[in-house]
C-alpha cells in the first residue's frame, strides 16, 4: 500500500506543478495581448481553471503526503526544509493567482519582461525540493 500511496502523492504532485509552471505563462501571455477582447477572455478562462486544478491537485498531494508522513512514519530534517519550500511554492501560486484576478478585473500587470522573471521562480524552487527529497541529507 505504500507504493501505491507514494505514486499518487508524485502524481498530484506533478500535476500541482504543472498547474504552478504554467499559470505564470498564461500572465505572461495576459500581459502582452494588448487590446485583443477574445483572446483575453479565452487567457482568462484558462488561467480561471488552471488555478482550480492546481488546487485540487496541491489538496491531493497534500492529503497523499500527510498519509505517507503520518501512517508510513516518514521524518527527518529534510522533511521539514522541503515542507518549508513546498509552502513557498503554494504562497508563490497564491500570489499568480491573486495576479489573474486583478489581470481579470482590468488592472493593469507587471511587464511581460517581470513576468517572464517571475515565471522563473518555481523553478528555483523545485530544484531544491526535489534534491531534499532525493539526498535526504539531514
Amino acid at each position: 500500500m505504500y507504493f501505491w500511496t507514494k505514486t499518487f502523492h508524485l502524481m498530484f504532485v506533478i500535476a500541482f506543478m504543472a498547474s504552478v509552471f504554467y499559470l505564470p505563462r498564461i500572465l505572461v501571455n495576459l500581459a502582452e495581448v494588448g487590446d485583443q477582447p477574445a483572446v483575453r477572455e479565452r487567457l482568462e478562462l484558462m488561467g480561471r481553471r488552471l488555478y482550480r486544478f492546481g488546487h485540487l491537485m496541491f489538496s491531493l498531494s497534500l492529503a497523499f503526503g500527510l498519509l505517507l508522513w503520518l501512517g508510513y512514519g516518514i521524518a527527518g530534517g529534510w522533511l521539514h526544509a522541503k515542507l518549508l519550500l513546498v509552502a513557498v511554492i503554494f504562497g508563490f501560486y497564491l500570489h499568480a493567482g491573486r495576479l489573474l484576478k486583478r489581470a481579470a478585473t482590468g488592472a493593469r500587470l507587471p511587464s511581460g519582461k517581470v513576468l517572464r522573471w517571475y515565471n522563473e521562480i518555481p523553478l528555483l524552487l523545485a530544484i531544491p525540493t526535489i534534491w531534499l527529497v532525493l539526498a535526504k541529507p539531514f
